[in-house]
């Protein structure tokens, strides 16, 4: 048991060390946190809180290209409802904010669509929309308060950017996505693998450990260390630690008393999705509905590699990524801990009657399982920004990784969420970026037609 206590403390703290790593990347980035924020402050000012019980579409255009990055005035923006009739029309201020009423009270819209497109004929000469295609978000109104959008604005570069390029650039973007999507796959992955549970709360471990990275970050001040502003990566391991504790007392005091009374997995699979939709409503009452950024990783300046563009951030990102992945599957394979989960994995019955403590091995299970689900969050929370649905938007993505690579399998989950991530970002060369997500769940079903137990997975004889 001491041995066991030795190893889960070992594979934590080599974990806590590499965040760390986050020192470097923050004491390297372009500005300061006070930076930023004061020109966050300035270039983006948040319009004045309303009392009326009405529902505004709001964004703010900046120019990424700029350190920090410069507002972007006098950009027409409307909005049309389902048929296609314009509802609203704004133009962005001086700020780059632009902020449009919606007819009728909040009731009234409630889930109604609406289309919001921004004139690229008004912007400013020299610039253009990172994403050319992206002329019009679609925003669907679940909730009666405000709704944020926003259009990444760069360099024009249409006239020497190829299908090529595009799609290299493209594949950047979904390897840092696949793999923030692997850590909380392979926590899921091993969650089942030695419990059998399909826990469809697995999404908010991930928006956790992302909001308490985020609450270290708001605090009044800067963490500080040798005079280097350290404050988001003091959040990363504060997310760490608090994550692998969520994930631990997830076990100790909902499902450990469940497997003790006998419940089913159907039964308990029910229980983790109104677990679910209870830690979601408790994030937006406590975090609300609007979209977060940290603030060391606003818009830092990107290397050129030839013609495609990487941030210090996505390099980051990347590396921290994989050395934990790499970390965690050889503690599996080599560790004693590692045998003994894998032991239970594969017959529970027969590792306890070898003397493992099973208890035991689930709870530190769950434990790293945690930990890798808020890393994952943090991490996309740096790549992309993040609300507190950030962990639910992208479960489904979860299960089809897991399900893909082979269920209960660790490098089975890692290359699962490889495929799931690029294919979602670079099959937006081809076809619309509302239609990413499914066309991965279209590549799942069609593996799954030809292997049933998934890529890495082993076939197994039923009856």
């Amino acid at each position: 048991m001491q041995a066991w206590s030795r190893s889960i403390s070992a594979l934590v703290v080599a974990v806590l060390g590499i965040a760390l790593a986050a020192i470097v990347v923050s004491s390297a980035g372009p500005a300061s946190a006070a930076p930023l924020r004061a020109a966050a402050a300035s270039a983006c000012v948040k319009p004045p809180p309303r009392s009326d019980d009405t529902i505004h579409i709001q964004g703010c255009l900046s120019d990424l290209r700029k350190k920090p990055p410069a507002a972007v005035p006098d950009v027409k923006i409307s909005v049309e409802d389902e048929t296609g009739k314009a509802v609203g029309k704004g133009t962005s201020n001086t700020s780059g904010v632009f902020d449009i009423p919606l007819p009728g009270k909040s009731i009234d819209n409630l889930g109604k669509t609406f289309t919001v497109k921004i004139d690229k004929a008004s912007l400013p000469k020299g610039t253009a929309l990172r994403n050319p295609k992206q002329v019009a978000l679609k925003v669907s109104l679940k909730l009666d308060s405000d709704v944020f959008v926003t259009f990444p604005i760069g360099k024009d570069s249409n006239t020497n950017t190829g299908t090529a390029v595009q799609g290299l650039q493209l594949a950047v973007g979904g390897l840092v996505f696949a793999l923030c999507l692997a850590m909380a796959a392979l926590g899921l992955s091993m969650i089942f693998g030695t419990t059998g549970l399909t826990n469809f709360a697995h999404g908010e471990m991930v928006t956790f450990g992302a909001l308490v990275a985020y609450g270290v970050d708001a605090l009044p001040g800067q963490i500080t260390i040798a005079g280097t502003n350290v404050t988001v990566a003091a959040g990363v391991v504060t997310a760490i630690i608090l994550s692998a504790l969520f994930g631990y007392l997830n076990d100790r005091g909902l499902w450990r008393p469940l497997r003790r009374r006998g419940t089913g997995l159907v039964a308990m699979m029910v229980v983790s999705i109104g677990l679910s939709i209870l830690l979601r409503s408790l994030f937006q009452y406590f975090a609300g509905a609007s979209s977060h950024q940290y603030s060391q990783f606003s818009s830092p300046t990107p290397y050129h590699w030839g013609a495609v563009l990487v941030t210090p951030k996505d390099i980051f990102v990347v590396l921290f990524s994989a050395v934990v992945l790499v970390a965690v599957v050889v503690a599996l394979q080599r560790t004693k801990l590692g045998k003994a989960t894998r032991a239970v994995a594969d017959n529970t019955a027969l590792a306890s009657a070898t003397g493992i403590n099973v208890d035991r091995v689930i709870a530190v299970v769950w434990t790293v399982g945690g930990m890798l689900a808020g890393l994952s969050g943090v991490l996309l929370g740096m790549t992309q920004g993040f609300d507190y649905q950030v962990g639910f938007k992208i479960l489904l993505l979860i299960f089809a990784a897991t399900v893909l690579g082979g269920l209960g399998t660790a490098w089975g989950a890692i290359v699962g969420a490889l495929i799931i991530g690029l294919f979602v970002e670079v099959s937006t060369l081809f076809i619309p970026a509302e239609l990413k997500f499914v066309g991965a769940l279209v590549v799942l079903i069609v593996v799954l037609l030809i292997r049933p137990q998934g890529l890495l997975g082993k076939s197994q004889r039923v009856g």
